[in-house]
């Protein structure tokens, strides 16, 4: 048995966990994008098989951005390369935190006592934020809008994504949300700045994650299937971990 094959039997006895959310013409999505929409003009009954045709903006669903979704001229998707899509995962649960307050943002300091208690994040790496907010899909308003019409969702701070792209070196981030800036950064910067910083960097992000909060913070690998559409700004993925199912492989 090869080194490669027994890798893989020691990743099947771990606990796969799916950190994408169904896709559908009803679940949440940035509010200038249409809606997907399906149609199908073959079915078995009349055909003797079954094809949909989808129309649906590239950044649906759980997605991933492609640095040159903000950034023109860094890496399209087809650009990305295969060993960035399987990583090691280290989740920062920031759950207790945003039930407290909707307009959380991670900072540096979020990040450092983490690191205080599990060790420095690695190179090459994924940092998620576990935020809780994927609880909300489908049952409340997801963009948490208060009586004015102002949306309070938690984000990143530009200095926390500095330290772990330019100092830590990791390969990518992801989250729960459907932005990386906290809404009110966005209601006060007219932009997504923290968006911009990640893809500027010529990294990647996934966005609108879930059952982060199902993970442990260190010792998974993160998983990103990702299609090879040509020049494309992202694309929904389906994305998974694998855990250890003991605590003390952590």
């Amino acid at each position: 048995m090869s080194s490669i094959i027994k890798a893989l039997e020691s990743l099947r006895q771990g606990e796969w966990v799916d950190l994408t959310h169904e896709v559908h013409a009803n679940i949440p999505k940035f509010g200038a994008f249409p809606d997907l929409a399906v149609e199908t003009p073959y079915n078995v009954a009349k055909d003797g098989f079954f094809v949909n045709k989808v129309s649906f903006v590239t950044q649906y669903g759980t997605h991933i951005d492609a640095p040159i979704h903000f950034s023109e001229g860094k890496r399209s998707l087809e650009q990305l390369e295969l060993k960035e899509l399987i990583l090691p995962l280290y989740v920062i649960n920031k759950e207790y935190e945003v039930n407290n307050n909707p307009d959380f943002i991670l900072g540096v300091k979020d990040i450092l006592e983490f690191e205080k208690e599990y060790g420095i994040i690695e190179k090459d790496s994924f940092v998620a934020f576990a935020s809780g907010w994927s609880k909300r899909w489908e049952i409340s308003d997801f963009s948490n809008k208060d009586k004015d019409g102002i949306a309070h969702t938690p984000g990143w701070s530009i200095e926390a994504l500095d330290l772990l792209l330019n100092h830590r070196g990791v390969k990518a981030v992801g989250h729960e949300t459907l932005d990386t800036d906290a809404a009110i950064d966005v209601a006060k910067n007219k932009f997504l700045f923290s968006e911009k910083f990640v893809l500027d960097n010529d990294k990647y992000q996934v966005e609108l994650l879930t059952n982060l909060t199902l993970l442990p913070p260190k010792g998974s690998v993160i998983i990103v299937g990702v299609p090879k559409f040509r020049a494309f700004p992202g694309f929904p993925v389906r994305a998974f971990a694998i855990k250890p199912k003991a605590e003390k492989e952590i």
